[in-house]
């Protein structure tokens, strides 16, 4: 998958059933002509599925997928102008971080954690850094957003109006990020495949 690649619009919907969310994918590839970016389980049993494509065929794609999920629909959400950056994150594409400011939005939806990465980037002047999607999260999702302090806090700002509280778990701004924490979050956010990063005078002991 080209992360480069931009659409005009996306769709994603969160099923609380792996079976009917397999066939609500079904039915959202035959109903339009789309691009399916991702599709599949995510914790804790969900099925998560990422389309994308014109607005008009998204929208069927969209309404078809709902009409199958029925009850078992967590969330949804459909971006008919989504930012290319909000795309490009969620397939995995990392950005620097400046350590200017940071912002950590974390929450329970993959869907509004979405909504609300494009809207806090077509709202402020800040960038999106980390998307993190469900998978080895325990169904939680989170991003990182890096800019000039204010364009930060009115991003978290707006994430926390945005993302329903039922899904909400919790969002920080760090000014002046410390420059080794940089390092680290630069190279990746999983715990096992952290680098190693020694502080200037930390007070170790050999062993032996």
């Amino acid at each position: 998958m080209n992360l480069g690649t931009t659409y005009p619009a996306i769709a994603v919907l969160e099923i609380d059933s792996i079976a009917t969310g397999i066939s609500a994918a079904d039915a959202m590839v035959k109903k339009a002509p789309i691009a399916v970016l991702k599709a599949g389980t995510v914790h804790p049993g969900h099925f998560l599925i990422l389309v994308a494509g014109s607005v008009a065929a998204v929208e069927e794609a969209h309404k078809a997928g709902l009409e199958r999920a029925g009850s078992w629909l967590s969330d949804q959400i459909l971006l008919p102008d989504v930012h290319p950056q909000v795309i490009g994150a969620a397939l995995g594409a990392r950005r620097g971080l400046s350590a200017e400011a940071l912002a950590v939005v974390e929450c329970r939806s993959v869907p509004s954690l979405l909504r609300a990465a494009d809207a806090a980037i077509k709202a402020t002047e800040i960038s999106i850094s980390r998307i993190r999607l469900a998978d080895d999260l325990g169904g939680q999702a989170f991003l990182l957003l890096d800019g000039l302090l204010a364009d930060v806090e009115a991003a978290d700002e707006l994430c926390r109006e945005i993302i329903p509280q039922q899904f909400l778990l919790q969002t920080t701004v760090i000014p002046r990020l410390d420059t080794t924490l940089q390092s680290l979050l630069n190279e990746g956010t999983h715990f096992a495949a952290c680098a190693h990063f020694q502080l200037e005078g930390a007070e170790i002991h050999a062993a032996g």
